[in-house]
């Protein structure tokens, strides 16, 4: 029964600082998309879409700064 108990809290640790690190890097992607946003409500929904279409596309995680900023380079920007 020790063993059980050792293995069930262990794997359930591990498992909950896996999920952890991977909210964290979520969260710092989000963030880093929505800082090139610069404020503007527009251009935050465009990054959003951006970071979402990087993760589809596949865009390493170390490379992802230097694409969202390519990508807010290429904003539409209207005079409206």
């Amino acid at each position: 029964m020790d063993y059980f108990i050792i293995v069930v809290t262990t794997t359930a640790g591990l498992y909950f600082h896996w999920w952890l690190f991977r909210r964290i890097r979520q969260w710092s992607d989000r963030d880093l998309a929505l800082s090139l946003a610069d404020g503007d409500e527009r251009k935050r929904q465009y990054m959003l879409e951006q970071l979402v279409r990087a993760r589809r596309e596949g865009i390493k995680r170390r490379d992802l700064p230097a694409w969202l900023e390519q990508a807010a380079m290429h904003y539409p920007v209207s005079d409206a």
